[in-house]
């Protein structure tokens, strides 16, 4: 698949999670085969000060390609001098993502995520000034109160040169509640096709070739990867790029066990063992036992602990 310039091997993509999206989490799902996968949502302003803890989030290994790298900022300025930075300290991105979907009020109050749906001009000169940089510019987008400003938010910043808009079918005010309304996406793909991606509510295999039926480029996995990573390929099945027969529990478990090490020396023993109680669920999910399993590990804070608890299963 060729999305203006972006080559990915099929349409599923895992979304950028704030505290999730992090590289061993990003290695494993391309592992099950996403097209593409995000780092977590960065500051442009922690970019450009060389705040330490920002630029480690910047950090990919060769295993996870392609990645985008998804930045936020309230302005065009702010956001060029993060991308300056990004690129500086890590050159092997293959595009950038801006988020003006986030709707948390840490990140609207100084302008940014959610908050640039109501300044389209700024998304705009964002989208514009971005572009200089010779990168493919993801935008990811929500959906506004209604279909003809939504429409028209989405004409603005293909007009400034974005590649690809995933629009979210909840509104910022919607946060993470009630239903994401798939009406918009169906109606954007058909007005702008080639341009839009989907997001919201995609939690089984049927909801993925929805989105692809609607005529939508690309799909963003987020939650719905977390609560069952083999979503991925189920969804990669049913569009018929993979054959996937469902997975052993030996397998199941042997994907915990995996992810737990590399995890561990990737971003360090506390981190890791977070990440695997909060994976446990889903890639358990289905096996017999996994209940017993799950509240087992969650009594544990050492990751040897942790994952000898799985390894047995494996012996």
């Amino acid at each position: 698949m060729n999305v203006n310039n972006f080559k990915l091997k099929n349409p599923v993509c895992l979304a950028p999670m704030a505290g999730v999206t992090l590289r061993p989490l990003r290695e494993f799902f391309v592992r099950l085969g996403v097209a593409a996968v995000h780092t977590e949502m960065i500051s442009c302003a922690g970019l450009y000060r060389n705040n330490l803890k920002t630029l480690d989030m910047l950090e990919t290994s060769s295993m996870e390609q392609p990645v985008i790298v998804q930045l936020f900022a309230p302005e065009d300025k702010i956001l060029c001098a993060g991308a300056e930075a990004a690129l500086k300290h890590n050159n092997n991105f293959a595009g950038f993502g801006i988020n003006m979907a986030c709707p948390m009020p840490k990140i609207t109050r100084n302008g940014s995520g959610s908050a640039l749906l109501k300044n389209p001009d700024t998304a705009f000169n964002m989208t514009r000034e971005l572009k200089k940089f010779g990168l493919p510019v993801w935008v990811k987008i929500r959906r506004l109160e209604s279909l003809d400003e939504t429409l028209k938010f989405i004409e603005l910043i293909a007009s400034a040169g974005a590649d690809n808009i995933c629009l979210h079918g909840r509104t910022a005010a919607q946060r993470y509640e009630g239903t994401a309304d798939r009406n918009f996406v169906r109606i954007a793909a058909e007005k702008f096709p080639g341009l839009i991606g989907a997001s919201g509510d995609v939690k089984t295999k049927h909801d993925i070739l929805e989105y692809i039926n609607y005529g939508c480029v690309n799909v963003m996995i987020a939650r719905g990867a977390i609560a069952n990573p083999w979503l991925v390929c189920e969804g990669l099945d049913i569009l018929g790029y993979n054959k996937f027969n469902g997975v052993t529990s030996e397998q199941q478990v042997k994907s915990i066990y995996e992810l737990g090490k590399a995890a561990e020396l990737e971003i360090g023993e506390r981190q890791a063992v977070v990440l695997i109680k909060r994976m446990a669920a889903g890639l358990l999910k289905g096996m017999a036992g996994a209940a017993a399993l799950r509240q087992r590990a969650g009594c544990s804070n050492n990751l040897n602990e942790l994952l000898n608890i799985f390894a047995e299963i494996i012996k």
